[in-house]
């Protein structure tokens, strides 16, 4: 059942600029680093722990767990709550003897052997989705942000379909998949977004009646039976009032994903100004954007994007999309140089296997996230 009248009553009762994390996390074996089915372990651990409790969330495999801040007054606050969430549950990992990994996809694993998770709604996933659901064992990294106002969310989403492949650009952090090096900068980007049914890039939908409208016809039509059956790259939710930002690979260190977290909040809340000012988003169909898509996909920060708001389009550095983004935003953010899949694409090209690339790369996780400050 999607109420959509209570939807568009909990977007006029939203706040601006709240903020609440999700980050997905892989389980390994700490030996061998392979994905281990301990979801359902560290869920009934963290229930009763003090800062745990309610913070642990399922996403599909049993060896992969969410990490949810809850709701943050502003950005600063939700980073302080999921940095205290972080710590925690890589302490409560360890206990159980589970070490945690945060890259887009694992490298090593085989999609074949991971389990659904046993509840109701991933059944109905799994039901669903079949072959689809089973493929997608992938690890990414959501920002919600309150935005009052139902029309004014639907538009801020609107407003931010051509910023989404820059988002991802930065944050590409998966050239692996089946154990092998895929070629790409987001290989989970390729598994996910091009598999699952109403992802990527959103149409412009210019109101919460219009957006109604279609969540409506897709019930009536036995299409969904739940909103979160959209799977799009931006999406208003309806059960937070949120414009949830989802395009982005999970962060590999704890500074770059609290920057890149910092970055989409901004972007949202840039959008929201330009909303509210009458600015009229570009008019930009879905193909050209999906061609940024696809370049953030192959070749991150290394390749070139297109300047899509640009009188006429133009071909730019992708190297220069923090700096943009920051510029439009007025975000001040301190990303490292090269992004994970960067990082990972120059140990690949030394010669590394994807064993010791990603070795290296759960051991960048665990001396941030394990051990960060908190602010």
């Amino acid at each position: 059942m999607i109420d959509l009248a209570a939807a568009r009553e909990t977007f006029e009762r939203s706040a601006d600029g709240t903020v609440g994390i999700e980050e997905e996390f892989a389980l390994l074996d700490p030996g061998t680093l392979a994905l281990v089915p301990a979801f359902e372990e560290l869920r009934d651990a963290g229930a009763q722990h003090p800062v745990l409790a309610g913070a642990i969330a399922g996403e599909l495999i049993s060896s992969e767990l969410e990490l949810v801040s809850g709701r943050g007054e502003d950005v600063a606050d939700a980073l302080r709550r999921q940095q205290e969430r972080r710590r925690a549950i890589f302490a409560l990992s360890r206990e159980h003897g589970v070490t945690l990994g945060a890259t887009g996809t694992h490298p090593l694993s085989d999609y074949r052997e991971q389990h659904i998770i046993a509840t109701e709604h991933y059944r109905r996933v799994e039901e669903g989705l079949q072959y689809v659901a089973r493929r997608n064992n992938t690890f990414s990294l959501h920002v919600h942000v309150g935005v009052k106002g139902a029309d004014r969310a639907v538009r801020v989403c609107d407003r931010l379909r051509p910023i989404l492949p820059l988002l991802l650009a930065v944050s590409a952090n998966s050239p692996f998949v089946d154990g092998r090096d895929s070629g790409l900068h987001s290989a989970r980007t390729q598994t996910f977004t091009k598999s699952f049914p109403r992802c990527g890039i959103p149409d412009v939908f210019g109101s919460w009646d219009s957006w109604a409208r279609y969540v409506d016809m897709l019930v009536r039509t036995n299409s969904i039976v739940e909103f979160t059956q959209l799977w799009w790259s931006v999406r208003p939710h309806h059960d937070f009032g949120t414009v949830e930002v989802r395009i982005c690979d999970v962060q590999m260190t704890s500074p770059e994903a609290d920057a890149l977290i910092d970055l989409i909040a901004a972007c949202v809340l840039q959008a929201a100004r330009e909303v509210d000012a009458g600015e009229t988003p570009p008019e930009l169909s879905g193909r050209l954007i999906e061609e940024n898509v696809w370049r953030a996909i192959r070749y991150g920060l290394d390749g070139r994007l297109l300047d899509l708001e640009a009188a006429d389009i133009v071909e730019f550095e992708a190297a220069e999309v923090v700096e943009r983004l920051s510029g439009w935003s007025g975000a001040s953010v301190a990303l490292p140089a090269l992004n994970g899949a960067q990082r990972q694409r120059r140990l690949i090209d030394s010669g590394a296997t994807p064993a010791e690339v990603y070795a290296e790369c759960v051991e960048e996780t665990r001396t941030t996230f394990a051990t960060e400050e908190i602010t």
